[in-house]
């Protein structure tokens, strides 16, 4: 399963759509690929200061000082802590996908989509997009959805994710905003205009804006033409069990690593951290770094806890994709 397949799949049900060769898509491409590395190096670089700074004022060597931190966590409790809460996010996010599909395609069984979504966690392990491709893509092949169809449901997902975060995020901001640091002001301001974002995105797919343009009915947004601002809203209410057991998780894990913070201190916080996590940087860089950012205090803490927790992650779900791998296999090739 790869991002190829997707597109050729998607083709077969739109001819409209630009091919992989496109102008456009090459300028992307070749942004993409100078983009992320020199944000991966600028990351590396501001972590190396800092944790090189922090080991200099304890008098020891940068190898040593990260030894230290990283001796005095209890690393089972960590390990029975993350495994129990990536087990649970899996499930959560397994209904959302399937939910999403009844809403504007088809109902597919939740056990059905159970190995494909653990499935796209192995490729998730490069890019969560390619990943979500890949679940287009074998939606496609294995239950004959149309590839088009099933890509604009993966994009409803994609959009809606980043509402429902900054959603938490503005929530978080109400109860602890006097706690954050100076920046997370713009954050009302940054909450009204996705609020206007969003008001408008819904009045134009249902029509009510601009009813004679013809954007809206290409077959890559029909999830978003069938979409009613119940949909949105339910989205926000089936995700939000797994952000709020990870401001749980994030906090227990954090008091681990010697760091100790509220759980309203950090719900605005870790929407924040996620939507970082989400820029493909090698081992989270991005993610990482925000961590050491926010908790300058705590520089070799903040950086070995966003190293193990983010990659941890990431790479449990890609175990769990192993366990579905062959099921997966054997759907769509039998």
């Amino acid at each position: 399963m790869t991002a190829p397949l997707t597109t050729q799949a998607m083709l077969v049900s739109d001819p409209q759509a630009k091919t992989p060769e496109s102008p456009s898509a090459q300028n992307r491409s070749g942004l993409a690929r100078v983009l992320f590395p020199a944000i991966t190096l600028l990351c590396f670089a501001y972590l190396y200061q800092r944790l090189n700074g922090a080991a200099e004022r304890d008098g020891m060597t940068l190898l040593d000082y990260m030894t230290d931190v990283f001796a005095t966590v209890s690393w089972g409790a960590w390990a029975a802590l993350m495994v129990s809460y990536s087990i649970f996010y899996f499930l959560i996010d397994t209904l959302v996908v399937s939910r999403a599909l009844k809403w504007f395609v088809t109902d597919i069984r939740y056990r059905d989509i159970l190995p494909v979504r653990a499935s796209a966690y192995i490729i998730s392990l490069l890019n969560e997009q390619i990943g979500k491709g890949a679940m287009a893509w074998y939606l496609h092949k294995r239950h004959q959805v149309p590839g088009w169809e099933v890509g604009s449901v993966m994009l409803f997902i994609m959009f809606c994710e980043v509402f429902y975060l900054l959603a938490w995020a503005s929530i978080g901001y109400l109860f602890s905003g006097d706690a954050l640091p100076p920046v997370f002001a713009l954050l009302p301001w940054i909450s009204v205009g996705g609020a206007v974002v969003l008001v408008l995105w819904i009045a134009y797919f249902r029509g009510w804006l601009l009813p004679n343009n013809k954007l809206r009915d290409k077959t890559i947004f029909h999830a978003f033409r069938s979409a009613r601002p119940i949909h949105y809203a339910a989205f926000f209410l089936l995700r939000s069990p797994a952000l709020l057991a990870a401001v749980f998780v994030y906090t227990v894990a954090l008091g681990l690593f010697g760091v100790q913070v509220t759980l309203l201190g950090l719900l605005p916080l870790l929407p924040i951290i996620f939507f970082a996590a989400a820029v493909p940087t090698p081992m989270r860089a991005a993610a990482i770094t925000f961590w050491v950012v926010l908790f300058p205090e705590n520089e070799g803490q903040m950086a070995a806890f966003g190293f193990v927790q983010h990659n941890f992650f990431i790479l449990f779900n890609a175990a769990i994709g192993l366990l579905f791998w062959r099921r997966a296999q054997k759907d769509l090739f039998a």
